[in-house]
């Protein structure tokens, strides 16, 4: 071998190349490195994922494990929906698995993600994983603190959603996974037309619970593509005990106030069903909710005059429009709003007490996730007493 006489000086030049362009390229922005290595070494009677979630209120998704990938069933995509959709998740580094023709078979753990639904962002920021988002539906609706400095650092696209989602944009992007949710409307439905493009999407169905601890339980669904579940599992059980918790301190109330919700839009007054979450919420902060004798989990479509009907007296109106800043709005809207007995009183509360400066509404994102916090407002509303120490935190009093 014939050594040259500068050697030495040219490969000590090369590695300080070398290590100035790894520097530059981990501090660079748009990097999403993942902490999760690939499995190096096939085993096949190995169980790669040791942590496993156990669904215990959530009626809408399930999982089943195998020994290197996990089977997702959607089972409840949408109201009245007819099919159910399949994700076969298969632990990067292990063969995929024969049999699952009809399924979207995704890598996991992903190292990207982009969310069509702000919903799914405190999700993220809950496991923490949000330097892995790299695309939102509308960055001006999201309230989520950790979403909200991503955007802020240059870090996240915004894609639009639904019928106004932008392919080229998503294709560009190369996400391992596309968050998204269905109605079974077909023409304003992004699902099809994200599949179709080869992008692979997954169904968060979590508005279709009829529980507010069966909303919150989708927490899991996202932790399962990250193999986050140990984490998901202590995260849910903290809230749903402190929601248990909570409702306990409310059922041995005497009074049970009544309440109603919603308002007149276009001439129809939307009322959550006796099954629906929203009157789930209201009997757990030991209110009477006036609708609670229907049966179904979903809205009920009233004309003003049968709500006023039933409604004239009630103790408490919440849940109003966002776009009334003061009793005076509410009577200009409709003068027979000053009819109900709550407008008289001033018992009206509204769930946007944290509504950004583009009128994105907290309630609708992180509410969702918090459920042991909602009904902490509400038992604070109807029963002060019972939790003295709390400040509402989503709802706030109605101004006169």
């Amino acid at each position: 071998m014939i050594k040259l006489p500068h050697q030495k000086p040219i490969i000590f030049l090369c590695q300080l190349c070398l290590i100035a362009t790894l520097i530059i390229a981990c501090n660079h922005t748009t990097i999403h490195t993942s902490t999760n290595t690939c499995t190096p070494n096939y085993n096949p009677n190995q169980d790669y994922f040791p942590n496993k979630i156990k669904i215990t209120h959530a009626k809408g998704f399930a999982v089943e494990y195998y020994q290197h990938y996990k089977v997702v069933t959607i089972k409840k995509p949408w109201q009245n929906a007819k099919t159910q959709f399949q994700y076969v998740l298969v632990q990067c580094g292990t063969p995929t698995p024969q049999g699952f023709r009809q399924a979207q078979v995704i890598t996991v753990p992903i190292n990207s993600i982009v969310s069509l639904s702000t919903t799914h962002l405190p999700h993220l920021a809950k496991l923490g994983v949000v330097d892995k988002l790299i695309g939102v539906s509308n960055i001006n609706q999201v309230n989520t603190p950790e979403v909200v400095e991503e955007i802020k650092a240059g870090n996240i696209t915004q894609v639009g959603n639904n019928s106004n989602v932008d392919i080229e944009k998503l294709l560009a992007l190369n996400p391992d996974l596309v968050t998204t949710f269905g109605t079974g409307n077909s023409q304003t439905d992004s699902y099809s037309k994200l599949t179709e493009a080869g992008l692979k999407v997954g169904i968060n169905a979590e508005y279709m619970e009829d529980t507010p601890l069966g909303r919150s339980e989708w927490l899991k669904f996202t932790a399962l593509f990250f193999n986050q579940e140990a984490k998901a599992e202590k995260i849910f059980n903290e809230i749903a005990n402190r929601y248990i918790q909570i409702a306990a301190k409310a059922q041995s109330v005497k009074n049970r106030p009544s309440v109603f919700v919603g308002f007149n839009f276009k001439g129809t007054w939307f009322m959550p069903g006796g099954n629906s979450y929203v009157a789930k919420y209201l009997a757990d902060a030991g209110g009477n909710y006036l609708w609670s004798d229907d049966k179904s989990n979903g809205s009920l479509p009233l004309s003003f005059e049968v709500v006023l009907e039933r409604a004239a007296n009630a103790d408490y109106w919440l849940n109003f429009s966002q776009a009334w800043r003061s009793v005076k709005d509410l009577i200009a809207e409709d003068n027979r709003y000053a009819d109900f007995q709550a407008v008289k009183t001033g018992n009206l509360y509204n769930n946007n007490a944290r509504v950004n400066a583009n009128g994105g509404n907290d309630y609708w994102e992180g509410g969702i996730s918090n459920p042991d916090i909602v009904l902490a407002d509400l038992i604070k509303i109807l029963h002060p007493e019972i939790l003295p120490k709390h400040q509402l935190f989503y709802y706030r009093k109605f101004s006169q």
